[in-house]
């Protein structure tokens, strides 16, 4: 999460083209580029997915906490399209389809010495998601040539690589979850004008609703038998055009 908030951060320090847009009278570009109905665009931008886990017996003690699973996170990509629909100067109903691609590890740390081989305690979660929000974008007015909004809503996800179908289990090595999970959505960013085209980086948080473990086949299994709850949460840094 840290290395996403740096990168979104050093994107805003480093442009010269977006510090220019807060002169305080610059010349308008765009200016009625918001008014028709319809407006699309695409966005590209990464991802660092991670995992919640609720357990059924929770041993440890706030001095003292060891997780049953571990989650090592890294940065993914996100690429996908952007179909808007002007409610009012404020108001913007959002489809945003997109694919966000990201590999998270998880190690168990629950096995005993003796059983801690990465073959019983360590498994890679590749995931291809193709994410279906609707989301709502609440804009301020416009100042000069830039406008923040807040955005949020809710997403249906498809994971391409959710192994839900599979016979084989965490005893033969493969870790499975569900392939459609429900999600809400929440984020802030800023429109900028340009010459040409508006650009607009945003940050966003992505929550899971449901479920999405599917548990081993012996419901003792050292893996999932403690596991309560497994729901995804992320965060994504986008750059959008249009």
């Amino acid at each position: 999460m840290k290395n996403i908030l740096f990168l979104f951060a050093g994107f805003l320090l480093l442009s010269n083209t977006i510090k220019a847009q807060f002169n305080e009278k610059p010349i308008l570009n765009l200016e009625t580029y918001d008014e028709p109905l319809l407006n699309w665009g695409y966005f590209l931008g990464f991802n660092q997915y991670d995992f919640k886990f609720d357990y059924k017996n929770d041993l440890t003690t706030s001095t003292n906490r060891l997780d049953d699973v571990q989650v090592l996170k890294s940065l993914g990509f996100n690429v996908g399209l952007i179909g808007e629909m002007r409610i009012n100067e404020f108001f913007d109903l959002r489809l945003e389809p997109g694919l966000h691609y990201n590999v998270r590890n998880l190690r168990f740390t629950k096995f005993p010495d003796g059983e801690r081989t990465p073959s019983n305690t360590e498994r890679e979660v590749s995931s291809t998601y193709i994410n279906f929000p609707l989301l709502l974008k609440v804009s301020t007015r416009r100042i000069g040539n830039w406008k923040p909004f807040l955005i949020g809503g809710a997403s249906i996800s498809m994971n391409l690589g959710s192994n839900e179908k599979s016979p084989d289990d965490n005893l033969a090595g493969t870790f499975r979850m569900k392939k459609t999970g429900y999600n809400y959505e929440l984020g802030f960013g800023i429109d900028f004008y340009l010459e040409y085209f508006k650009f607009s980086p945003s940050i966003r948080g992505i929550f899971g609703i449901n479920d999405e473990l599917v548990r081993d086949n012996d419901p003792n299994s050292p893996w999932t038998g403690n596991i309560d709850a497994m729901r995804t949460r992320g965060l994504f840094v986008n750059f959008t055009f249009e």
